[in-house]
């Protein structure tokens, strides 16, 4: 007998998982992605880089 997924009891549950762990895995990256550049920021700054420096905000704002 095959068995459809569609309709069975667990697929909302399995969807509403997915799009949270989306959403719990997109968020790190996000922070991850965001504090990378602060200490790129932070090297520019130390390096006197004002074109690096930026660079790297207006990337940072545009993700922000």
């Amino acid at each position: 007998m095959e068995k459809n997924l569609l309709h069975s009891p667990n697929t909302e549950g399995n969807v509403i998982d997915a799009l949270l762990a989306e959403m719990v895995l997109d968020k790190a990256l996000l922070d991850f992605r965001k504090e990378t550049i602060q200490k790129k920021i932070d090297q520019s700054l130390r390096d006197k880089n004002k074109h690096e420096f930026l660079r790297l905000t207006e990337e940072l704002k545009s993700i922000s």
